[in-house]
Protein backbone atom coordinates (compact mmCIF):
# COMPACT_ATOMS: atom_id res chain seq x y z
CA UNK A 1 0.00 0.00 0.00
CA UNK A 2 1.65 2.99 -1.19
CA UNK A 3 1.47 6.03 2.09
CA UNK A 4 2.16 9.84 1.66
CA UNK A 5 5.76 8.88 3.00
CA UNK A 6 6.39 7.27 -0.41
CA UNK A 7 5.01 10.29 -2.21
CA UNK A 8 6.94 12.68 0.08
CA UNK A 9 10.13 10.69 -0.76
CA UNK A 10 9.31 10.63 -4.82
CA UNK A 11 8.42 14.24 -4.73
CA UNK A 12 11.73 15.06 -2.32
CA UNK A 13 9.82 16.83 0.36
CA UNK A 14 8.22 16.08 3.60
CA UNK A 15 5.05 14.33 4.25
CA UNK A 16 3.90 17.46 5.40
CA UNK A 17 4.16 19.60 2.13
CA UNK A 18 2.32 16.24 0.35
CA UNK A 19 -0.53 16.82 2.84
CA UNK A 20 -1.11 20.56 2.37
CA UNK A 21 -1.02 19.92 -1.30
CA UNK A 22 -3.56 16.85 -0.81
CA UNK A 23 -6.17 18.98 1.68
CA UNK A 24 -5.09 22.57 -0.06
CA UNK A 25 -4.31 23.84 3.60
CA UNK A 26 -1.59 25.82 2.92
CA UNK A 27 -0.13 27.89 -0.04
CA UNK A 28 2.54 25.96 -1.55
CA UNK A 29 4.95 26.94 -4.60
CA UNK A 30 3.72 26.21 -8.14
CA UNK A 31 6.55 23.96 -8.88
CA UNK A 32 6.93 21.97 -5.33
CA UNK A 33 3.03 21.19 -5.61
CA UNK A 34 3.82 20.06 -9.53
CA UNK A 35 6.26 17.27 -7.98
CA UNK A 36 4.27 16.32 -5.39
CA UNK A 37 1.11 15.58 -8.04
CA UNK A 38 4.15 14.10 -10.25
CA UNK A 39 4.82 12.02 -7.68
CA UNK A 40 0.86 10.94 -6.59
CA UNK A 41 0.48 10.36 -10.38
CA UNK A 42 3.79 7.90 -10.21
CA UNK A 43 3.12 6.13 -7.23
CA UNK A 44 -0.57 5.82 -7.48
CA UNK A 45 -1.15 7.19 -4.29
CA UNK A 46 -4.93 7.45 -2.98
CA UNK A 47 -5.58 10.00 -0.28
CA UNK A 48 -8.54 7.49 1.37
CA UNK A 49 -10.55 9.76 3.37
CA UNK A 50 -12.16 6.43 5.39
CA UNK A 51 -8.98 4.87 6.32
CA UNK A 52 -7.80 8.34 7.52
CA UNK A 53 -11.44 9.11 9.44
CA UNK A 54 -10.47 5.50 11.31
CA UNK A 55 -7.23 6.77 12.58
CA UNK A 56 -8.40 10.09 13.18
CA UNK A 57 -11.73 10.14 14.17
CA UNK A 58 -12.35 13.14 11.77
CA UNK A 59 -14.29 12.68 8.15
CA UNK A 60 -13.50 16.35 6.84
CA UNK A 61 -16.33 16.94 5.97
CA UNK A 62 -18.90 20.29 7.03
CA UNK A 63 -22.16 19.42 6.55
CA UNK A 64 -24.68 22.62 5.96
CA UNK A 65 -28.38 22.49 6.08
CA UNK A 66 -29.94 25.00 4.04
CA UNK A 67 -33.08 25.81 1.73
CA UNK A 68 -30.74 25.76 -1.18
CA UNK A 69 -33.09 25.17 -4.02
CA UNK A 70 -36.49 27.02 -2.98
CA UNK A 71 -34.15 30.59 -1.83
CA UNK A 72 -32.17 31.82 -4.31
CA UNK A 73 -30.88 34.08 -1.79
CA UNK A 74 -29.22 31.11 -0.49
CA UNK A 75 -27.76 29.53 -3.68
CA UNK A 76 -25.07 32.33 -3.41
CA UNK A 77 -24.35 31.86 0.51
CA UNK A 78 -23.87 27.91 -0.69
CA UNK A 79 -21.34 29.08 -3.40
CA UNK A 80 -18.80 31.08 -0.27
CA UNK A 81 -19.27 28.65 1.94
CA UNK A 82 -18.21 25.91 -0.56
CA UNK A 83 -15.08 28.11 -1.14
CA UNK A 84 -13.97 28.56 2.27
CA UNK A 85 -14.68 24.96 3.56
CA UNK A 86 -12.40 23.34 0.56
CA UNK A 87 -9.68 26.30 1.37
CA UNK A 88 -9.97 24.81 4.76
CA UNK A 89 -9.30 21.35 2.94
CA UNK A 90 -12.56 19.88 3.99
CA UNK A 91 -15.96 18.46 1.59
CA UNK A 92 -19.02 19.99 2.16
CA UNK A 93 -22.03 17.86 2.28
CA UNK A 94 -25.55 19.70 1.18
CA UNK A 95 -28.95 18.74 2.81
CA UNK A 96 -31.83 20.77 1.68
CA UNK A 97 -34.66 21.74 4.08
CA UNK A 98 -37.09 23.14 2.51
CA UNK A 99 -37.41 25.87 5.09
CA UNK A 100 -39.54 23.83 6.60
CA UNK A 101 -38.92 21.79 10.02
CA UNK A 102 -40.03 18.56 8.97
CA UNK A 103 -37.73 18.62 6.44
CA UNK A 104 -35.18 20.35 8.47
CA UNK A 105 -35.14 17.18 11.02
CA UNK A 106 -34.68 15.11 7.89
CA UNK A 107 -31.83 16.95 6.25
CA UNK A 108 -30.00 16.87 9.75
CA UNK A 109 -30.59 13.29 10.67
CA UNK A 110 -29.13 12.28 7.24
CA UNK A 111 -26.36 14.91 7.59
CA UNK A 112 -25.62 13.20 11.25
CA UNK A 113 -25.32 10.00 9.44
CA UNK A 114 -21.87 10.84 7.93
CA UNK A 115 -20.55 12.17 10.93
CA UNK A 116 -19.74 15.49 9.61
CA UNK A 117 -16.73 17.35 12.12
CA UNK A 118 -19.40 20.18 12.14
CA UNK A 119 -22.96 21.45 10.94
CA UNK A 120 -24.22 24.85 9.04
CA UNK A 121 -27.62 25.16 10.00
CA UNK A 122 -29.98 28.36 8.43
CA UNK A 123 -32.83 27.20 11.12
CA UNK A 124 -36.42 27.05 10.04
CA UNK A 125 -39.81 28.56 11.88
CA UNK A 126 -39.74 26.19 14.30
CA UNK A 127 -36.02 24.41 14.49
CA UNK A 128 -36.16 23.35 18.27
CA UNK A 129 -36.09 19.42 17.66
CA UNK A 130 -33.30 19.34 14.63
CA UNK A 131 -31.01 21.10 17.35
CA UNK A 132 -31.82 19.17 20.02
CA UNK A 133 -30.97 16.20 17.55
CA UNK A 134 -27.35 17.95 16.72
CA UNK A 135 -26.85 19.11 20.60
CA UNK A 136 -27.43 15.33 21.47
CA UNK A 137 -24.43 14.34 19.40
CA UNK A 138 -22.11 17.21 20.53
CA UNK A 139 -21.30 18.53 17.29
CA UNK A 140 -19.83 21.98 16.76
CA UNK A 141 -22.38 24.23 15.06
CA UNK A 142 -22.96 27.25 13.96
CA UNK A 143 -26.68 29.00 12.64
CA UNK A 144 -27.01 30.72 9.42
CA UNK A 145 -28.70 33.51 8.50
CA UNK A 146 -31.22 33.57 10.87
CA UNK A 147 -30.17 34.66 14.62
CA UNK A 148 -33.35 33.18 16.68
CA UNK A 149 -34.16 34.85 20.05
CA UNK A 150 -33.98 31.83 21.78
CA UNK A 151 -29.96 31.31 21.14
CA UNK A 152 -28.85 32.12 24.83
CA UNK A 153 -30.29 28.98 25.38
CA UNK A 154 -28.54 27.00 22.39
CA UNK A 155 -25.08 25.61 22.83
CA UNK A 156 -24.38 27.34 19.62
CA UNK A 157 -22.48 29.86 17.42
CA UNK A 158 -24.69 32.24 15.09
CA UNK A 159 -24.21 34.61 12.49
CA UNK A 160 -26.54 36.85 10.67
CA UNK A 161 -26.90 39.98 9.24
CA UNK A 162 -28.49 43.31 10.82
CA UNK A 163 -32.52 42.68 9.63
CA UNK A 164 -34.42 45.66 11.50
CA UNK A 165 -32.52 48.68 11.15
CA UNK A 166 -31.64 47.93 7.52
CA UNK A 167 -35.10 47.69 6.46
CA UNK A 168 -36.21 50.79 8.47
CA UNK A 169 -33.78 53.16 6.37
CA UNK A 170 -35.06 51.30 3.08
CA UNK A 171 -39.07 52.71 4.06
CA UNK A 172 -37.58 55.93 5.20
CA UNK A 173 -36.27 56.38 2.37
CA UNK A 174 -39.19 55.92 0.09
CA UNK A 175 -40.80 58.11 2.99
CA UNK A 176 -38.44 60.79 2.04
CA UNK A 177 -39.11 60.39 -1.92
CA UNK A 178 -42.60 61.69 -0.53
CA UNK A 179 -44.59 58.52 -0.12
CA UNK A 180 -47.16 58.21 2.59
CA UNK A 181 -48.56 54.77 1.51
CA UNK A 182 -46.25 52.23 2.12
CA UNK A 183 -46.96 48.25 2.29
CA UNK A 184 -45.05 44.83 2.43
CA UNK A 185 -44.43 41.73 0.76
CA UNK A 186 -42.88 40.11 3.63
CA UNK A 187 -41.02 36.73 3.03
CA UNK A 188 -41.99 32.83 4.56
CA UNK A 189 -44.47 33.54 7.90
CA UNK A 190 -42.79 32.25 11.06
CA UNK A 191 -38.71 32.60 10.01
CA UNK A 192 -36.75 35.00 12.27
CA UNK A 193 -35.82 36.80 9.30
CA UNK A 194 -38.84 37.81 8.40
CA UNK A 195 -39.87 38.40 11.76
CA UNK A 196 -37.34 41.09 11.91
CA UNK A 197 -38.03 42.39 8.69
CA UNK A 198 -41.33 43.18 9.26
CA UNK A 199 -40.27 45.08 12.55
CA UNK A 200 -38.13 47.05 10.79
CA UNK A 201 -41.03 48.15 8.06
CA UNK A 202 -43.16 49.19 11.47
CA UNK A 203 -40.43 50.73 12.87
CA UNK A 204 -39.57 52.89 9.96
CA UNK A 205 -43.01 54.03 9.03
CA UNK A 206 -43.62 55.13 13.07
CA UNK A 207 -40.29 57.05 12.77
CA UNK A 208 -41.53 59.20 9.47
CA UNK A 209 -44.64 59.72 12.16
CA UNK A 210 -46.30 57.39 9.70
CA UNK A 211 -49.16 54.59 10.78
CA UNK A 212 -49.06 51.16 9.62
CA UNK A 213 -50.86 47.88 10.86
CA UNK A 214 -50.83 44.01 10.18
CA UNK A 215 -52.70 44.62 6.96
CA UNK A 216 -50.26 46.38 5.36
CA UNK A 217 -47.96 43.36 5.03
CA UNK A 218 -48.91 40.35 3.26
CA UNK A 219 -46.37 36.92 3.07
CA UNK A 220 -45.71 36.48 -0.13
CA UNK A 221 -43.56 33.22 -0.22
CA UNK A 222 -46.53 30.68 -1.23
CA UNK A 223 -47.68 33.53 -3.83
CA UNK A 224 -46.36 37.03 -3.84
CA UNK A 225 -48.26 37.80 -7.01
CA UNK A 226 -51.51 36.98 -4.71
CA UNK A 227 -49.89 39.35 -1.73
CA UNK A 228 -49.59 41.89 -4.12
CA UNK A 229 -53.10 41.48 -4.92
CA UNK A 230 -54.32 42.06 -1.83
CA UNK A 231 -52.15 45.18 -0.94
CA UNK A 232 -53.36 46.74 -3.86
CA UNK A 233 -56.82 45.91 -3.34
CA UNK A 234 -56.62 47.78 0.27
CA UNK A 235 -58.63 50.98 0.59
CA UNK A 236 -56.45 53.25 0.43
CA UNK A 237 -53.72 51.30 -1.76
CA UNK A 238 -49.67 52.10 -1.18
CA UNK A 239 -47.66 54.14 -4.02
CA UNK A 240 -44.84 52.13 -2.67
CA UNK A 241 -44.07 48.48 -1.79
CA UNK A 242 -41.26 47.20 -0.07
CA UNK A 243 -40.19 43.19 -0.51
CA UNK A 244 -39.23 40.93 2.31
CA UNK A 245 -36.30 39.22 0.38
CA UNK A 246 -35.14 38.80 -3.46
CA UNK A 247 -37.99 36.13 -4.42
CA UNK A 248 -40.73 38.23 -3.88
CA UNK A 249 -39.20 40.63 -5.51
CA UNK A 250 -38.82 38.53 -8.69
CA UNK A 251 -42.72 37.25 -8.12
CA UNK A 252 -44.22 40.51 -7.55
CA UNK A 253 -42.29 42.63 -10.53
CA UNK A 254 -43.99 39.58 -12.24
CA UNK A 255 -47.41 40.14 -11.13
CA UNK A 256 -47.00 43.83 -11.55
CA UNK A 257 -45.81 43.66 -15.31
CA UNK A 258 -49.13 41.22 -16.04
CA UNK A 259 -51.15 43.65 -14.59
CA UNK A 260 -49.88 46.01 -16.70
CA UNK A 261 -48.34 48.69 -13.67
CA UNK A 262 -44.86 50.47 -14.27
CA UNK A 263 -42.22 50.99 -11.98
CA UNK A 264 -41.57 53.70 -10.26
CA UNK A 265 -44.38 55.92 -12.54
CA UNK A 266 -47.44 53.95 -11.11
CA UNK A 267 -45.99 52.12 -8.52
CA UNK A 268 -42.05 52.47 -6.73
CA UNK A 269 -40.82 49.44 -5.23
CA UNK A 270 -37.51 48.94 -3.03
CA UNK A 271 -36.38 45.45 -2.19
CA UNK A 272 -34.15 44.06 0.84
CA UNK A 273 -31.69 41.57 -1.06
CA UNK A 274 -29.49 42.93 -4.01
CA UNK A 275 -28.90 40.64 -6.72
CA UNK A 276 -25.81 41.15 -9.35
CA UNK A 277 -28.50 42.28 -12.13
CA UNK A 278 -30.67 44.46 -10.03
CA UNK A 279 -29.21 47.21 -11.84
CA UNK A 280 -29.81 45.88 -15.05
CA UNK A 281 -34.14 46.19 -14.49
CA UNK A 282 -35.64 49.04 -16.06
CA UNK A 283 -35.85 50.84 -13.53
CA UNK A 284 -32.73 49.98 -11.86
CA UNK A 285 -33.55 48.42 -7.86
CA UNK A 286 -33.27 50.45 -4.75
CA UNK A 287 -32.27 47.66 -2.94
CA UNK A 288 -30.65 46.66 1.03
CA UNK A 289 -27.47 44.69 -0.08
CA UNK A 290 -26.47 41.51 2.33
CA UNK A 291 -22.87 40.60 2.63
CA UNK A 292 -23.12 37.16 0.96
CA UNK A 293 -19.54 36.38 0.70
CA UNK A 294 -18.37 37.49 4.35
CA UNK A 295 -21.76 35.86 5.81
CA UNK A 296 -20.87 32.41 4.24
CA UNK A 297 -16.84 32.77 4.54
CA UNK A 298 -17.60 34.20 8.49
CA UNK A 299 -19.73 31.18 9.03
CA UNK A 300 -17.09 28.47 8.04
CA UNK A 301 -14.44 30.35 10.04
CA UNK A 302 -16.37 30.84 12.81
CA UNK A 303 -17.19 26.69 12.79
CA UNK A 304 -13.77 26.03 12.73
CA UNK A 305 -12.98 28.11 15.80
CA UNK A 306 -15.31 26.02 17.49
CA UNK A 307 -13.94 22.30 16.11
CA UNK A 308 -10.19 23.78 17.35
CA UNK A 309 -11.93 25.12 20.81
CA UNK A 310 -15.00 23.46 21.80
CA UNK A 311 -15.27 25.24 25.47
CA UNK A 312 -15.57 29.06 23.35
CA UNK A 313 -18.29 30.55 25.13
CA UNK A 314 -21.12 30.89 22.08
CA UNK A 315 -20.98 33.83 20.13
CA UNK A 316 -23.56 35.76 18.39
CA UNK A 317 -22.59 37.67 15.40
CA UNK A 318 -24.69 40.44 13.14
CA UNK A 319 -23.45 41.84 9.83
CA UNK A 320 -24.08 44.89 8.43
CA UNK A 321 -25.75 45.66 4.82
CA UNK A 322 -25.54 48.61 2.59
CA UNK A 323 -28.49 50.54 1.16
CA UNK A 324 -28.23 51.25 -2.43
CA UNK A 325 -30.10 53.54 -3.92
CA UNK A 326 -30.92 53.15 -7.73
CA UNK A 327 -34.54 54.68 -9.74
CA UNK A 328 -37.35 52.44 -8.52
CA UNK A 329 -38.19 54.24 -5.30
CA UNK A 330 -39.26 57.37 -6.81
CA UNK A 331 -42.68 59.34 -6.14
CA UNK A 332 -43.87 59.82 -9.47
CA UNK A 333 -48.13 60.78 -8.80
Amino acid sequence: MVTMSDVARVAGVSATTVSHVINKTRKIEPETERAVLAAIAETGYLNDRVARSLRTGKTMTIGLAISAISNPYFADVVHAIERTVSANGHSLLLADTHDDPEHELRAVTDLLAHRPDGILIAPSSDPQTALDRIASRRIPTVLIDRVHPEIDSWPFDAIGVENVEPMAELVEHLVDQGHRRIAMVAGKKGLQTTIERIEGFHLGMSRRGLASSEADVAHGAEDAGAAVDALLALPEPPTALVMGNNQATIDSMRRLAERGIRIPEDLALACFDDFPWADLFHPRLTAVRQPVDLLGSRAVTMLFDRMAAPELAARQVRLRTELIVRDSGALRR
